[in-house]
């Protein structure tokens, strides 16, 4: 097992846990953290079903008191109404500040059931047990959650840190090809923003991963949950180096949108980080051959890199740079891009031009 903290200013530290067996070992990792032996596990149908006894069971070994509150897979649960249901069921479990809220599930769950944690009763401690490949490199670490609106991708959220989050690989022995793969665009992103040294790795030893080889599997996750660890404790409100996770998630997040969800949030990234590197070269910011580089790695792995993969084309250049505008890291209007100089070495870039974006959409197959 490997263990990982998160520290950093304004928030109580916590640890990451990463590897096989952690479920059945939940309960009595989690009993420390539950004066009263009480929670609520907020899980969806599939996660529930498949791993859902093996959860409750350990937890009832540590004498922690459990609830179930499940809600329906997919993207559609990130809204408002699923929200307020969320919150009533909890509220009529009649919960206290000093019990909590376990999120079971993939990225979907830990945004919703972290934003109730985060907004029930002003605020109740949870615990993030992510049982996809994106959840644990990525979504359960750092403390964001969110819903989605009509008009974006996770605009209206807070950051609510866990108090503790177990990423038990075994439980990825049931995900779906297209989701492993989906999360495994989030893997390749640590490396193009940041490492370049692990990117030559995943260059190696990706398939090894994609097959769900232990121990090459327990190093992506770990060293990924390690170099958001260190971004998180660096910046834990996403006003300055934490903006450079997000590579990729401008151009994504905007076609996610346009798609209606069809595509999967990481299957999205992984075109948005193909697209903003041919953005960065376009510009001259990086050699072309980085560009060629991000889009063999992707694509290597079954992963979109062109805007004709995606569903529902052709799109609007206007429509997508509408969504753009939208992207959280937006200020005063103005568009702010994670761009790169190499792989390795991506940065923010304030104040985008608009028309070199919108040309550049058009050159990647969007309707003017």
């Amino acid at each position: 097992m490997r263990r990982i903290e998160v520290a950093g200013e304004g928030f109580r530290p916590y640890a990451v846990l990463v590897g096989e067996g952690l479920l059945a070992k939940a309960g009595e990792l989690a009993a420390p953290l539950l004066p009263r032996r009480r929670c609520a596990v907020v899980t969806d149908e599939t996660v529930g079903s498949l791993h859902g006894p093996a959860l409750i069971a350990a937890l009832e070994r540590a004498g922690v008191a459990s609830t179930v509150v499940t809600v329906p897979p997919g993207e559609e649960s990130k809204s408002f109404g699923r929200l307020e249901i969320l919150c009533d069921q909890l509220l009529a479990l009649d919960l206290d500040r000093g019990d909590q809220v376990v999120a079971f599930g993939g990225g979907v769950v830990g945004d919703l059931a972290g934003f109730a944690a985060a907004i029930y009763k002003r605020g109740i401690d949870f615990i993030q047990v992510p049982t996809t490949l994106l959840a644990q490199v990525d979504s359960s670490v750092g403390g964001k959650t969110a819903i989605d609106t009509p008009r974006g991708k996770n605009l209206i959220g807070a950051f609510h840190q866990p108090r503790l989050v177990l990423c038990d690989l075994g439980v990825l022995s049931t995900l779906p090809e297209r989701e492993l793969r989906a999360g495994y665009a989030e893997v390749v992103k640590y490396g193009l923003l940041g490492d370049a040294e692990f990117l030559g790795w995943l260059e190696a030893n990706g398939k090894a991963v994609l097959n769900r080889e232990p121990e090459p599997l327990a190093h992506a996750v770990a060293h990924c949950v390690r170099m958001k660890a260190e971004i998180v404790a660096e910046d834990a409100r996403d006003h300055g180096r934490r903006a450079l996770l997000n590579l990729g998630h401008t151009f994504g997040h905007a076609i996610e949108a346009e798609t209606s969800f069809a595509m999967l949030h990481g299957e999205a990234v992984a075109l948005g980080c193909a697209m903003a590197f041919r953005f960065s070269a376009r510009e001259g910011l990086c050699e072309a051959g980085d560009a060629e580089r991000t889009e063999a790695v992707l694509a290597a792995a079954g992963l979109p890199t062109r805007l004709g993969q995606a569903p529902g084309g052709p799109f609007s250049a206007a429509a997508l740079l509408g969504h753009m505008r939208q992207d959280k890291k937006a200020e005063g209007g103005s568009l702010v891009l994670i761009l790169a100089n190499a792989i390795g070495n991506a940065f923010a870039a304030r104040g985008v031009d608009p028309d070199a974006v919108r040309d550049f959409l058009i050159t990647e197959g969007a309707q003017p």
